[in-house]
């Protein structure tokens, strides 16, 4: 299946923005972590030639910091992930990496946080404003 197939086309949009930032960022064969788990985006980072290394499925970033400080890594990334922690300074503050590459869903005055009562891993404990991401 092509990607054109694969993905809608506000996908493509999205994935291709963020590719011609990450290149424009760092080169590849960087290496890279990218916190969450595996996901689309990081297999075309794959693809492009980085070395992409995920956090494991099922690891609380907000209480297991090792893996951003045991390993040297030439970039951090951080798609859409912020919003799923408690607490993402603790974090922040441990990466060792040189560059942080991070992404986040923007508060719109009219949505309400997106909270899954399903999946205690798909919930937005927080709806950052542009300020908000920035002073973070």
């Amino acid at each position: 299946m092509s990607f054109d197939q694969k993905y809608s086309k506000t996908h493509q949009i999205r994935f291709a923005r963020t590719l011609s930032f990450l290149k424009r960022s760092v080169t590849a064969p960087a290496k890279v972590l990218d916190l969450g788990p595996g996901n689309p985006f990081g297999e075309i980072m794959k693809e492009e030639g980085f070395d992409v290394t995920n956090t494991a499925l099922g690891v609380d970033l907000d209480l297991d910091y090792d893996v951003v400080k045991d390993e040297q890594y030439d970039v951090v990334t951080a798609f859409e992930i912020f919003e799923h922690m408690v607490a993402p300074f603790n974090l922040l503050r441990e990466i060792k990496a040189d560059k942080l590459i991070a992404s986040i869903p923007l508060k719109i005055w009219f949505a309400n946080a997106y909270w899954n009562e399903k999946d205690p891993w798909d919930r937005h404990y927080h709806e950052f404003e542009p300020r908000q991401f920035d002073m973070l």
